[in-house]
């Protein structure tokens, strides 16, 4: 995570760090732990986006206090039919998509992370393995969607 880490810092637009009681409050209010991946990036910055500053960004990493239930962040509602709710959002991906996790779901102690377009949701596509996976992707991306786009960015 330290090299992508002091990439976001160097290129592009971090918030400043979210302080250990900030992640222990943000842990007890939505009732799981962050992973690895997850506590060192926002010990490091409490969000970010990425390419652009936030009114333009495509891939915006939402500070902890944003983070919520996609069913709520997607659908406006907390029913079970319009989502688990242990399914989080974590990052905006504008137009009401987002990156989400399922807090019930890890592979080697680290969140997957999923594709949650807003007009199919709650049907979710696996994106990454990982936070750290998933950032690294994002940030060779050209600031295009990674996981929709095959061919490579422009240099």
């Amino acid at each position: 995570m330290d090299p992508l880490l002091a990439e976001v810092s160097r290129l592009h637009f971090p918030n400043p760090p979210a302080t250990p009681a900030q992640l222990a409050a943000f842990e007890a209010r939505v009732g799981w732990e962050l992973d690895k991946d997850l506590r060192a990036f926002y010990l490091h910055c409490d969000g970010c986006t990425l390419f652009k500053p936030q009114a333009d960004a495509l891939y915006r990493v939402l500070p902890l206090a944003e983070i919520r239930r996609a069913r709520q962040a997607i659908r406006a509602s907390d029913e079970d039919r319009d989502g688990a709710p242990s399914v989080f959002t974590l990052v905006d991906m504008q137009d009401s998509d987002y990156v989400v996790l399922d807090a019930i779901q890890r592979e080697a102690g680290r969140y997957l992370l999923f594709d949650a377009f807003h007009e199919t949701f709650p049907e979710m596509e696996r994106i990454a393995s990982s936070f750290a996976e998933f950032l690294e992707r994002a940030l060779r991306s050209g600031n295009r969607v990674f996981w929709l786009n095959s061919e490579p960015p422009n240099r």
